[in-house]
């Protein structure tokens, strides 16, 4: 790791190492890949969003054409989607809502649940290398999804006054102390709630994509620099495929948090007046 602070390499959009006499400081536009496809119109796409387009394709496809044609005795592709879907429903909505809630919230808990796994598993798919969920954009649109439905939810049960007073009003509370919780509970619940699932996942992915990046570019420095350095190229290597291990552990447990959260939000809701 020295080593390669101490010449200052870097990667650049392809992945290819930069020597230190080609580092220049990041600017602005640095963070933001360049288009590929219909560049300067309003369907400009980079490679992150075709990413986001293809994996979100191919997932709603394998499920379409697995169920299209349901047995009562599920086998082969069938049982793999159902098996999958089962895992949701059981282990996360029913969990967290109960059977009857759990059905009727299942198909926004799954969509969440399978959108940010399978996003999430292009960050250790060779020339993909980066989970499009590592960019603020699909966090920030699921997390959308979840708070409005935890919105929409406790509106449709309260009323938008009555859910607003008994989700930011605690019962049981001195009221001289009420003053003082319930800017605390509103900016908590209204304001923070959305911000913190987005960055949580956002934030495992792109620290993911960070240290893979840095465990096979010292794999590729130590490899190729012609120095007793070379030594050192096996051991980066074998941090990088055990990372890479750990990596998937984090994508799993990225998309049960997630979706374990939207059903305990949702939950939340239907129960504002308990809390």
């Amino acid at each position: 790791m020295s080593v390669i602070l101490a010449t200052a390499t870097q990667l650049n959009e392809h992945g290819l190492l930069l020597a230190a006499e080609e580092f220049h400081t990041p600017s602005l536009k640095d963070f933001f890949p360049p288009a590929v496809l219909f560049e300067g119109t309003v369907f400009e796409l980079n490679r992150i969003t075709i990413m986001r387009v293809v994996i979100s394709v191919l997932v709603a496809a394998f499920f379409a054409l697995a169920l299209r044609s349901a047995k009562l005795i599920p086998r082969g592709v069938q049982n793999v989607a159902e098996s999958m879907i089962d895992f949701v429903r059981i282990n996360i909505a029913e969990e967290i809502l109960g059977k009857e809630n759990g059905r009727r919230f299942l198909a926004i808990i799954a969509s969440i649940f399978f959108a940010t796994i399978f996003l999430n598993l292009s960050s250790i798919v060779p020339f993909l290398n980066i989970s499009s969920n590592a960019r603020i954009g699909m966090p920030l649109v699921m997390a959308g999804v979840a708070y409005i439905t935890y919105l929409w939810v406790g509106i449709a049960k309260y009323g938008f006054f009555g859910f607003i007073k008994s989700s930011i009003v605690l019962p049981g509370v001195p009221l001289a102390i009420q003053p003082l919780l319930i800017p605390i509970e509103f900016i908590s619940t209204f304001i923070l709630r959305p911000f913190t699932l987005t960055i949580r996942l956002m934030a495992n992915m792109l620290a993911g994509h960070i240290m893979l990046v840095l465990f096979f570019a010292a794999t590729q420095y130590f490899l190729f620099s012609g120095t007793w350095h070379v030594v050192f190229a096996p051991f980066a290597l074998l941090a990088g495929v055990g990372f890479t291990f750990f990596e998937l552990l984090v994508i799993g447990l990225q998309a049960y948090i997630f979706a374990l959260l939207t059903a305990v939000y949702i939950d939340q809701s239907l129960h504002a007046d308990q809390h």
